[in-house]
């Protein structure tokens, strides 16, 4: 075991990354030889012990937690590891597999005081503290544990944030995006920090990582600087990429680091976040003063950044703030599970609660006061009328989601947050970015993460099922509030705020999220869809109005975006079916909203529910896990449909802004230009452009832009000029358009029909060749997503059906001629959504 793993310890030197945490069997040798350690190999195995497995619940932390167990009892012995040496490494796992040694430590009066000292610097205890607490009736080092989680000496004993920094300035101009940080063709590697990290960057900042490595070998600590900073997808391998460069490493935990500096003149919400919970520093503040490679120092509670000589530059508002608490906890998670931990043990000692802790300065609404729709949501998941914008709080998440790229991450979040059940009352896991093509990493995951989520009461969807969020929305309670691993995770019906993989687990293991509720945007809309626009175009339409109204630009630097971390809601148009409606509220997140919500009726919601109880109850019937966890799900569903009633805005309620979007004055479709899902433009001002490469698939698809464009290939030649993809979001998408002969059509045309999933859009493993001319239905159009160099347009299914065939983009003229004779006719037939209440099993 040693020679294999010296061996990969050196293979992976050569990439200047550090070895993999130590696995279950290399865990079980490590602790064999430690009873009887080949001579000049003490050092190495101590250091393995100690450094190189994962904490929490962790399968080899497991292994680690039970072998130092019987060293405490006496059971084993190792020259090189005593009882004393024990407790202290059990006191570094962080929580879960090490709790219960410790606490029979407690009864051993040679090792109760170091037992309870390592306790005590423990925050991940959860149904331990009831335990511990009825010990310390009779036990006085119990106590002692008890009394030190009340006066928080987990919490105090750690530095605060500094009055000063001195930093060296790493600026990337213009707008960096997530795929940036953690390209997507590179998702296989995003469980592993440190390979995936030498991938930040390539094609952004090309040598950057070099740069920063030695900027750092000469000893400055490094803060990273854009004018807008991590748009784009909910990837928290986004934030472990970047702090992997400018971050330090975490005690007891392999090959992670928190810390570091992120200032940015904008910084994308889920973004801000994730470095939150990480333990980062991310300062919002005017950037334009500061350049690349200067020294300057931050004074974070002052709110100043000075050059080095102090000389002021910029100011800022340290926001939210309790940022300096979670900066000093490392990060907001371990913040608020140990100030929860606190605060349980002050109530048990009937002391008052905590004071020096950083509480929110939240707004109190008057009697009288008026919420939106979103603010009615959140308030209903904290028990509350409404709250307002600015307020911290912590809605119970009803529905969280995972998908694979993400996934993985998620489960070692999970391990390392000692969650061995999910308290949401629904968590699912998805494989529709690598079921189709899947790397060896991936058919690893496909076999275990399954089973992981399923033991902890998670439903884990199976290879080829789909994209998650079609999947998702069919397992939603109406009026609740969840998060997802995904930037699109954008409830039609309820509300969802996306997260990193970090928070998904916290919201998943915990049942809640910390949220710091934003302002909303209203999005209104008045008027009739004309015939041949599209939902799409209705989507494209709403940064189209934002842009008329002078609330949105599409240049980068000193870009305005009214959407930007605010609540983007929607009224007007309550008669869409919930699946028409999730085009809407997906789009949310190329708007950089931090969520979306829209105005449905029940009649739609209803309908969509009975459809969804029949989809469930297949799934069972079909042997998905865990089905206590649907059936569940099915009887809150049936309960809702009992008394189908949905929260609305109040009449008076306040926005940031309100866009009113006149659906008559819409005469042609709209189309997002490259690479920009900002830059939205009517057809006639792009009628012409070449096109190389077709893509209709999407979670922004459903089976009525597949029957749309099989009725416009319909009779239609093989168009080799055009490489034409066609990806249905789910199987059973995909079964109908089989079942009603419509697969063949899209074969004669020499479609490529994909697995269901998320296939092009997202570009890890499916891509178009570089430099290929694009028209899509996928969600984002980012620089080199779809391929390298890619431009890439965004649209609806029917315009893109009519690109495949021509070969270009047709003139509204030519389009709206093709879409009356071929969709027009039968538009009842073609826009039909799956009813699965209504269809034979």
């Amino acid at each position: 075991m040693l020679n294999e793993y010296l061996h990969h310890v050196d293979e992976r030197a050569a990439l200047g990354i550090p070895p993999l945490p130590l696995d279950v069997p290399q865990t079980q040798e490590l602790c064999r030889l430690l009873t009887a350690p080949p001579a000049g190999r003490e050092a190495l195995l101590v250091d393995l012990l100690e450094n190189r497995i994962s904490p929490g619940v962790d399968p080899s932390a497991q292994v680690k937690a039970e072998f130092l167990g019987r060293i405490l009892g006496g059971v084993a012995s190792s020259p090189l590891i005593g009882r004393e040496d024990a407790i202290r490494l059990l006191g570094a796992m962080l929580g879960g597999y090490n709790i219960a040694p410790l606490m029979a430590a407690l009864r051993d009066d040679q090792l109760a005081s170091r037992a309870a000292s390592a306790l005590s610097g423990l925050i991940l205890v959860y149904d331990a503290f009831e335990d511990i607490q009825k010990l310390a009736a009779e036990n006085v080092f119990a106590r002692q544990v008890i009394e030190s989680w009340a006066r928080a000496d987990w919490f105090h004993s750690r530095p605060e944030i500094p009055a000063r920094l001195r930093v060296k300035i790493f600026k990337v101009e213009g707008e960096i995006n997530t795929d940036d940080f953690s390209p997507a063709g590179d998702a296989w590697s995003r469980p592993d920090i440190p390979l995936h990290a030498l991938s930040m960057g390539h094609s952004r900042f090309v040598g950057g990582i070099e740069t920063i490595a030695r900027w750092r070998r000469e000893g400055h600590q490094i803060a990273f600087a854009g004018d807008v900073v991590g748009t784009g997808s909910s990837r928290k391998s986004a934030c472990n990429s970047l702090l992997w460069h400018i971050g330090e490493d975490i005690p007891g935990v392999p090959n992670k680091r928190r810390g570091g500096v992120i200032i940015g003149g904008a910084i994308a919400p889920i973004f801000f976040n994730t470095a939150q919970d990480s333990g980062a520093l991310p300062i919002r503040a005017d950037v334009d003063r500061v350049a690349h490679g200067d020294e300057v120092i931050i004074e974070p509670l002052a709110g100043r950044i000075l050059d080095a000589e102090g000389k002021l530059l910029t100011t800022f508002d340290l926001s939210p703030n309790t940022l300096p608490d979670e900066y000093r906890a490392g990060g907001r998670i371990p913040l608020i599970i140990g100030r929860a931990l606190t605060d349980r043990a002050r109530k048990a000692l009937d002391l008052e609660p905590a004071s020096f802790f950083t509480r929110p300065d939240n707004p109190v609404p008057p009697p009288d006061q008026a919420y939106t729709l979103a603010q009615k949501l959140v308030g209903r998941a904290c028990g509350l009328p409404g709250v307002l914008p600015g307020t911290a709080c912590e809605p119970r998440m009803t529905t969280v989601g995972s998908q694979d790229t993400t996934g993985p991450m998620t489960a070692d979040e999970l391990k390392e947050l000692a969650c061995l059940k999910f308290q949401t009352p629904l968590f699912m896991q998805s494989f529709c970015h690598t079921a189709a093509y899947p790397k060896t990493a991936d058919v690893k995951m496909h076999r275990t993460l399954p089973a992981f989520m399923s033991q902890r009461g998670g439903v884990a969807l199976r290879p080829g099922d789909g994209v998650i969020h079609s999947w998702l929305n069919r397992l939603l309670l109406p009026d609740t509030v969840g998060t997802g691993g995904d930037s699109h995770t954008r409830f039609p019906v309820g509300i969802s705020f996306p997260a990193g993989s970090g928070l998904v687990a916290f919201a998943g293991a915990l049942g809640f999220m910390p949220l710091d509720m934003p302002e909303s945007v209203l999005v209104r809309f008045r008027g009739s869809l004309q015939p041949g626009i599209t939902l799409r175009d209705v989507v494209n339409a709403v940064p189209y109005a934002a842009i008329g109204q002078g609330l949105l630009t599409v240049p980068k630097k000193n870009k305005k975006n009214i959407f930007n971390g605010r609540i983007l809601e929607m009224e007007g148009l309550d008669d869409l079916t919930v699946e028409q409606a999730f085009e809407l509220t997906c789009a949310a997140a190329e708007r950089s909203a931090a969520a979306g919500c829209i105005q449905l009726s029940e009649e739609r919601v209803a309908a969509f529910l009975r459809s969804n109880v029949a989809l469930m109850k297949s799934m069972i019937a079909d042997g998905y896990e865990d089905a206590e966890t649907l059936e569940r799900r099915i009887s809150a569903v049936e309960q809702w449909l009992a008394e189908p009633r949905l929260l609305r805005a109040d009449a008076h309620a306040g926005y940031a802004a309100v866009i009113e979007v006149d659906l008559d004055e819409l005469k042609e479709p709209l189309v997002c230009c490259p690479n920009d899902p900002d830059d939205v433009r009517p057809l006639s001002e792009i009628a012409g452009e070449a096109i190389d490469d077709v893509f209709i698939g999407s979670c922004m698809s459903n089976i009525g832009h597949f029957r749309a464009a099989a009725a416009l290939w319909e009779g239609r030649s093989f168009n080799a000029a055009v490489r034409t993809w066609v990806c249905p979001p789910t199987r059973m998408d995909y079964r109908q358009l089989r079942d009603e002969a419509r697969l063949a059509i899209f074969s004669a045309v020499g479609a490529r029909i994909e697995m269901p999933g998320c296939s092009l859009c997202m570009g890890n493993q499916a891509r178009v060749p570089a430099g290929a001319r694009v028209f899509s239905t996928s969600t984002r159009n980012f620089d080199n997503r779809l391929g390298d160099d890619a431009r890439v347009y965004l649209g609806s299914a029917e315009l893109a059906a009519i690109v495949a065939t021509l070969g270009r983009i047709p003139t509204p003229d030519r389009y709206f001629s093709v879409y009356q004779d071929r969709i027009a006719p039968r538009e009842e037939e073609i826009y039909r959504y799956l009813q699965f209440d209504e269809m034979e099993p």
